[in-house]
């Protein structure tokens, strides 16, 4: 629904940004002053959402005293550690304004890189990620991080997409297509491909982490990337089909060559190391074939058994706007 005025698409015109929060008391200072001074300039209504993803330390307390000290914070709390995905998808979902932005915690996305985003995003763009200039990660997160994007990519079939980054501004409204989702596994990224079809990319700094050391491992991305090949595309099952029918094709060539083997010279193939081989390798191609599809069964199995994405303990600041069952 489009509207004039100060509303876009059912939204109020201003930007919404979204930063799930883990373990990083140390920052969270910082990272509203520069975030204020950032949304500040561009000229524009906007909120900050800081969604606690069951830090250990003391960031809920310094969110709720963010909040309290200014109006356009809020706070929510989440009941554990669910994810970094499921705490953007928590923040997205309570986002008032027209315009998007995620960032992380760490301070490696500047504030100040906004206003980049945005201006690209108001040019008819659906998504656009914060391409670094220069990344500050480490060789495994990159490794993985390329991985990921390597997905992404081929879900969409947009080269945009490959340089999908945690710093993106996309338009409010594209949660639409994703309001119904529930599960335990989630990528913002995946779900943001069901309504958006115009994506760009915007080079932006990159810089050092500002306090302690990154909590998402190259373990994580791993797990990260197989939850988006599983969860969000039939890929790996396409995989498997084409595996079966290359091992029957090769199991018939075999046959046709101890066939005309025996034609030829009367006699069979000798050695057991040539027949233990062949049960080897379709051995392995059936379970291979067996994992992926247990795979499938267990995010079925997650599903139906109606596990929350999140769930909220408490929230602080902003606008009362949360249900009494989200509570």
């Amino acid at each position: 629904m489009k509207t004039s005025g100060n509303q876009i698409e059912g939204f109020r015109k201003g930007v919404s940004v979204v930063v799930p929060v883990y373990n990083s008391e140390g920052m969270i200072r910082t990272l509203v002053e520069r975030a204020r001074a950032a949304l500040d300039s561009i000229g524009r209504e906007y909120e900050l959402i800081l969604v606690n993803d069951g830090s250990a330390d003391g960031s809920w307390k310094k969110i709720r005293e963010a909040a309290a000290e200014h109006g356009w914070i809020t706070g929510i709390n989440l009941m554990r550690n669910y994810g970094q995905h499921n705490a953007l998808l928590c923040g997205v979902r309570k986002a008032q304004y027209s315009v998007t932005v995620t960032m992380d915690d760490d301070l490696q996305h500047p504030p100040e890189e906004i206003r980049k985003l945005i201006d690209k995003l108001d040019e008819g763009f659906d998504v656009v990620y914060g391409r670094p200039v220069v990344s500050k990660h480490s060789a495994s997160r990159k490794l993985a991080s390329r991985l990921i994007r390597l997905i992404l990519r081929k879900a969409t079939a947009e080269r945009a997409a490959s340089e999908a980054s945690a710093f993106r501004a996309f338009r409010t409204v594209l949660r639409d297509a994703f309001e119904g989702y529930i599960g335990p596994s989630v990528s913002l990224d995946m779900l943001l491909t069901w309504g958006a079809s115009k994506y760009a990319a915007e080079d932006v700094e990159h810089a050092p982490r500002l306090d302690g050391k990154s909590n998402y491992t190259f373990r994580k991305l791993l797990n990260h990337a197989l939850d988006m090949l599983t969860g969000f595309s039939v890929w790996p099952l396409q995989i498997a089909s084409m595996i079966g029918f290359s091992f029957t094709v090769f199991g018939v060539l075999v046959l046709a060559y101890v066939l005309i083997r025996y034609i030829i010279s009367g006699g069979s193939i000798p050695g057991f190391p040539f027949l233990a081989s062949i049960i080897a390798i379709f051995s392995g191609a059936q379970l291979f074939a067996l994992g992926i599809i247990g795979e499938y069964i267990s995010r079925v199995h997650f599903r139906t058994a109606g596990y929350p994405t999140y769930a909220i303990s408490e929230t602080a600041g902003g606008e009362d706007s949360l249900n009494q069952d989200e509570r």
